[in-house]
């Protein structure tokens, strides 16, 4: 894909329109700094929040984890589903098939949204090299953001999948997440948002020199 003459050019275009919708909707999430002894500090990406201190809103995943806690996490996969979708339709719209060769099968299918559990199941052991490294960051990414994030939305929106993850995204880019949490609390109960996300140490008092 990164040669002057792309031995799959359609491919190669897909991945990139990919790349720059999830890329663009990351730039125009909202942001906000606050000054902490002349320094500028970012507080809040999104929906994600961080105090000054450094302790954050929401803790990782656990390494084994088939669902997700995390507002990173959510952030991330629901960039990329919006991203994938953009790519899956105009490649529908372009008539670009799914290729023959193995190893761009699983590049296109995870470049439009369409990997199935057993195309991740496994790293590929058997692969080496660049394309190797490729295919191995591709299951990681699959497994640990997308299924997680998919995960949620089946969670926390079963039926209304697709709503709730355009509610999401609105949600990141306004840094707004009144409608979200009101969204959350009528189907799961007040304070479903914090309940959810929000680490139990968030709030504990920072120490004092």
């Amino acid at each position: 894909m990164e040669g002057d003459t792309p031995v799959h050019p359609e491919l190669a275009l897909l991945d990139l329109l990919r790349a720059w919708a999830h890329d663009s909707l990351h730039y125009g999430s909202r942001r906000r700094y606050v000054d902490v002894a002349g320094v500028p500090t970012r507080v809040q990406y999104g929906i994600n929040y961080r105090r000054t201190n450094g302790a954050t809103y929401s803790m990782a995943d656990t390494g084994d984890a088939c669902h997700t806690r995390n507002l990173g996490v959510v952030m991330e996969g629901a960039c990329d589903r919006e991203a994938r979708r953009l790519t899956r339709e105009a490649a529908a719209l372009a008539g670009v098939a799914e290729p023959d060769d193995p190893a761009r099968r699983l590049a296109f299918r995870d470049i439009t949204g369409n990997l199935s559990p057993a195309d991740v199941a496994t790293d590929p052991g058997e692969a080496h090299g660049e394309e190797g490294t490729y295919l191995v960051s591709l299951a990681r990414y699959e497994r640990t953001v997308n299924q997680r994030y998919a995960a949620f939305l089946a969670e926390f929106a079963p039926g209304e999948e697709d709503e709730l993850h355009a509610l999401v995204l609105r949600s990141v880019i306004s840094g707004r997440t009144a409608g979200l949490s009101e969204w959350l609390d009528e189907r799961h109960g007040p304070g479903a948002f914090a309940g959810v996300f929000q680490a139990s140490d968030y709030f504990t008092p920072s120490t004092v020199p």
